[in-house]
């Protein structure tokens, strides 16, 4: 059996903040607001996951009032929420991912992101594609206050 999940997920961009994404540090005068390290493209990949295996979303397994998960390395999220998956008897086909930012451009970032990421999830290379694009100075993005990302992923089980 086949299942497939949608994630997205939205941060507010500051100033003073560290700014990660795809599980490596962007160098950018903005960071995400958020109870974690606000990396936006590894939580759609964690509701993508956990909405494919139908195991609820990334607030219910790691909620953002629990003090343990303060400025945790979203990488760990990702990696829990893999074992999540595995163990409901499902694993990852592949990974397709958007990231809407209109400052800073990231393509130069995008084959260390992806290489991070499959190294987190044991998956062989080419594996999870990561796109970028911008909303041509529109929305909260193209004014930017801040980043959204998207993900869809694809799991197999033996059931």
């Amino acid at each position: 059996m086949t299942r497939i999940g949608l994630g997205y997920d939205v941060h507010v961009l500051a100033e003073g903040h560290e700014f990660w994404l795809g599980g490596i540090r962007i160098e950018h005068s903005k960071g995400a607001i958020a109870h974690s390290d606000g990396d936006a493209l590894i939580h759609a990949i964690c509701d993508a996951l956990l909405g494919a295996a139908a195991l609820r979303d990334i607030g219910y397994h790691f909620p953002d009032n629990d003090p343990l998960l303060k400025g945790i390395d979203s990488k760990i999220l990702l990696k829990k929420t893999e074992e999540l998956v595995s163990n409901a008897g499902y694993s990852i086909c592949n990974i397709d991912s958007v990231i809407c930012l209109q400052q800073p451009k990231i393509k130069d970032y995008i084959p260390k992101m992806q290489e991070t990421l499959e190294a987190i999830l044991n998956l062989p290379k080419g594996s999870i594609s990561v796109k970028a694009t911008t909303t041509e100075n529109l929305g909260f993005v193209g004014r930017e206050e801040g980043v959204s990302a998207q993900a869809i992923v694809l799991l197999t089980s033996a059931k």
